[in-house]
């Protein structure tokens, strides 16, 4: 058996953090991976560019069923002090749109390769492939069993993640052992994530993506909006408006509301400006059909089922009246598709709920049930939203639990 001071489950974002800091402090640290290398989801995130942060920590960004929690957290863990944290390793950062931040080198591999030397630079021991099957605590020592042996230590480290991206690693290992030692659980659902629909017309418009606006209306209620990119699929819709509104949407599924989607393919045109826009193109004498004349507007893709739902009953240009193009108007401002589910947690970056942060101290991370027992990033149930919220919450999580 080997007698470690802090072993660390899970090779993530928050994982590597904490082992840095607590490394740092001169104490011993075994940091063990289940999977064959480090930092995958960092690897994957931000499309190899890694969305390490957000310059503006905003606590309305981050979702939990205990919003004080978060809130205690961040307290004087602002990006500056993630920057400093990074600028410490080597690793310089540099602003992209919505103010998130990136590595200079536009490289996830950086951010993991600095992470890893820094690590290892002041000893912390990192084994891969090293699945944790069991944990067990005897008086002020953890047990653990694994796939490449037992290991024993006075603290221990949850930073497992959550069930998202199972393909990168994603599981529900550490809930297993947390409640085990008598935690509970707020529902976990998937977060950031594609919807998906059972109307036949999306699959008709696949690959089409437009700068909209999707309104979000569960049994008929109006709930939330978002603005951004549109992406129709085979499945359904993704886009960033779409992974923005996901959070809400699987949470209403979950509770099995009728969840709708009104989508404007127009946002910058009001109704008024898109009718004048269309007015003028009208001609009396012209026997053009009408889902010609809306190419010169829209994608052609989207005609058909725009004027299925426009309920326009003219199908040739000198045909139409304001009365007509109004109804047109409206479909393009309001499309409607229906969604009956998420792609799951194998589409979704992150998950809602996990640990149940009332059980949490938020200034070390350490149980309030189990002596020694700590936690960070993910598993907790707190969860960001796009723009690097996710990473910071891990990023600082990490180092409170590494401080302890």
């Amino acid at each position: 058996m080997n007698n470690e001071k802090m072993i660390i489950i899970g090779a993530g974002a928050a994982g590597l953090c904490a082992a840095i800091v607590q490394a740092r402090q001169g104490k011993k640290v075994l940091l063990l991976e289940q999977n064959n290398k480090i930092g995958k989801k960092i690897l994957a995130s931000g499309n190899g560019k890694c969305n390490i942060d957000n310059k503006h920590i905003d606590l309305r960004r981050f979702h939990s069923q205990n919003p004080l929690f978060i809130e205690a957290v961040l307290k004087g863990h602002g990006f500056d002090v993630v920057e400093k944290f990074f600028t410490s390793l080597g690793l310089e950062l540099v602003e992209g749109k919505e103010e998130k931040m990136f590595p200079m080198s536009l490289q996830a591999s950086s951010v993991v390769e600095l992470l890893e030397y820094e690590a290892k630079r002041v000893g912390v021991e990192i084994l891969c492939d090293c699945a944790v099957t069991q944990i067990d605590k005897t008086g002020s020592t953890f047990t653990l069993e694994s796939s490449q042996g037992n290991f024993s230590c006075e603290t221990l480290l949850l930073a497992s993640g959550s069930p998202a991206a199972p393909q990168l690693g994603g599981s529900n290992s550490g809930y297993a052992f947390a409640t085990k030692m008598g935690h509970t659980l707020i529902p976990r659902h998937p977060s950031l994530v594609q919807l998906c629909s059972e109307e036949t017309w999306v699959k008709n418009c696949a690959g089409v993506k437009v700068a909209g606006l999707a309104k979000l209306y569960a049994n008929g209620e109006y709930i939330t909006e978002k603005k951004g990119d549109l992406l129709f699929t085979n499945y359904g819709i993704s886009g960033l408006a779409i992974l923005d509104l996901s959070r809400e949407v699987s949470t209403r599924l979950a509770n099995f509301d009728y969840c709708e989607l009104s989508l404007d393919l127009m946002p910058e045109l009001s109704k008024e400006k898109l009718t004048n826009l269309l007015l003028p193109r009208v001609n009396k004498v012209s026997e053009k059909p009408l889902n010609l004349w809306l190419q010169g507007v829209i994608n052609k893709k989207l005609i058909h089922i725009i004027l299925e739902q426009s309920k326009c009953k003219v199908r040739v240009e000198d045909h139409l009246n304001r009365k007509e193009i109004n109804k047109l108007v409206h479909a393009i401002k309001n499309l409607k598709l229906s969604i009956n589910d998420t792609k799951g947690f194998t589409g979704a970056e992150v998950a809602t709920g996990g640990i149940n942060t009332t059980e949490v101290n938020a200034k070390t991370m350490e149980s309030k049930l189990v002596k020694n027992l700590f936690f960070a990033g993910e598993i907790l149930d707190v969860d960001g939203d796009r723009g690097g919220f996710n990473f910071h919450w891990a990023w600082v999580t990490g180092m409170r639990a590494g401080m302890r």
